[in-house]
């Protein structure tokens, strides 16, 4: 049985006729570059996540960019974020001359920890990234006490979590910006590369609007130094197409998650507290921490993880380690002087971590196949 991580192609084929009909609108329109289509994605998705304003980015790094540029953070400044997540996080940090300051993660949910993060707060401290990884968001309360009392700036990096939600409140709404991701193998996905920042404030939202068109509101006048940031009308198009189904998408990854589970507890690999060690052959299970976790990945840990997964590979299942190197061992960093050890949870996570495919179109007798195969793994140690 073959088991991809993800099959967009099956996703395609039940909107293939949406897509075609917004694509073809824009080709007749020829208005490529910030068409009305752009304005429509936009609202939709703003109002989606709960905010009053949404800015379209060319990428979901460029949505992190393009935030920390409208606070004015670059040289001297630090940036409290997770070393555990994908580059573009303390990458775009870096990129404007900023220090990234990493908290380790709580072991369970993969997010930074609120209660370390006032010990990183110093004189040079302007915001905090916290990320609302594998689709689940960090302790948000906690975070904006801290931010607020310190008045720094929260930008939410929900490049994986577009719906997810704490308490009732959706990703990005809570801090003072939201960035998304419109990769196509997110949950909410275009045909390239698009992202998008959310915002309730409207002033920071006029601030988006002028860095990502070359720092200029009106064509040929720049106020300040900005960038092609815009987000792509072909994009936007399919983005609005996809959100029509965003919801019923996000109910079978999360019923999938309960059928892994389940499948999982039958198979004896997980013990009724999901407290098993690694170490001793068993599986850890994602946790459900916050209100609603929408599993842009599920994701387990094991032992043995690079062995399983050239196992599970030769089986014809696909999987992903994600961020193998966490954030403060990756070479580019090494100016930080960080080393082993300095982040232990996240550490630990990036070498037991694996992903398993979850996407909406799996099928029950895949999930059972993939559990089975990891069953054979272990029994035949």
């Amino acid at each position: 049985m073959n088991v991809p991580l993800l099959d967009l192609k099956a996703q395609f084929a039940v909107i293939e006729a949406e897509i075609r009909a917004a694509i073809d609108e824009v080709m007749v329109s020829q208005h490529f570059i910030m068409g009305p289509q752009v304005k429509q994605c936009e609202s939709q998705i703003a109002a989606y996540c709960q905010c009053n304003y949404g800015v379209g980015v060319s990428s979901g790094t460029d949505a992190l960019l393009i935030a920390l540029m409208a606070e004015g953070i670059g040289h001297g400044d630090e940036v409290i974020t997770t070393p555990y997540t994908f580059f573009a996080t303390a990458g775009s940090i870096a990129r404007l001359g900023a220090r990234p300051v990493f908290v380790d993660i709580n072991p369970r949910s993969f997010n930074l920890r609120p209660e370390q993060v006032e010990s990183k707060i110093t004189p040079r401290s302007r915001a905090i990234i916290p990320v609302h990884l594998f689709g689940q968001m960090a302790d948000m309360d906690p975070l904006m006490e801290v931010a607020r009392r310190h008045n720094l700036t929260v930008i939410e990096d929900a490049a994986q979590a577009i719906g997810a939600e704490y308490e009732g409140r959706r990703a990005g709404s809570i801090g003072d910006y939201g960035c998304f991701s419109f990769f196509p193998s997110k949950n909410l996905g275009c045909f390239g590369d698009g992202g998008m920042v959310v915002t309730n404030d409207a002033a920071r939202a006029e601030k988006l609007e002028i860095l990502r068109a070359h720092g200029a509101m009106l064509k040929y006048h720049h106020a300040v130094v900005g960038g092609n940031f815009r987000f792509d009308t072909l994009q936007a198009a399919v983005v609005s197409v996809k959100l029509r189904h965003l919801d019923g998408w996000t109910q079978g990854r999360q019923a999938n998650a309960v059928r892994y589970d389940r499948l999982f507890r039958e198979a004896g690999l997980v013990d009724s507290r999901n407290q098993v060690s690694p170490e001793a052959g068993g599986v850890i299970l994602p946790e459900v921490w916050m209100s609603r976790h929408i599993f842009n990945q599920y994701v387990i840990r094991v032992n043995r993880r690079n062995d399983l997964q050239a196992y599970l590979k030769q089986k014809g299942i696909g999987t992903e380690v994600y961020y193998p190197i966490p954030m403060h061992l990756q070479e580019c960093f090494a100016y930080l002087e960080h080393k082993l050890g300095d982040f232990p949870a996240s550490e630990r996570a990036a070498a037991e971590t694996l992903a398993l495919p979850v996407y909406p179109e799996l099928t029950g007798a895949q999930a059972a196949f993939v559990v089975q195969c990891i069953a054979d793994f272990y029994a035949g140690l």
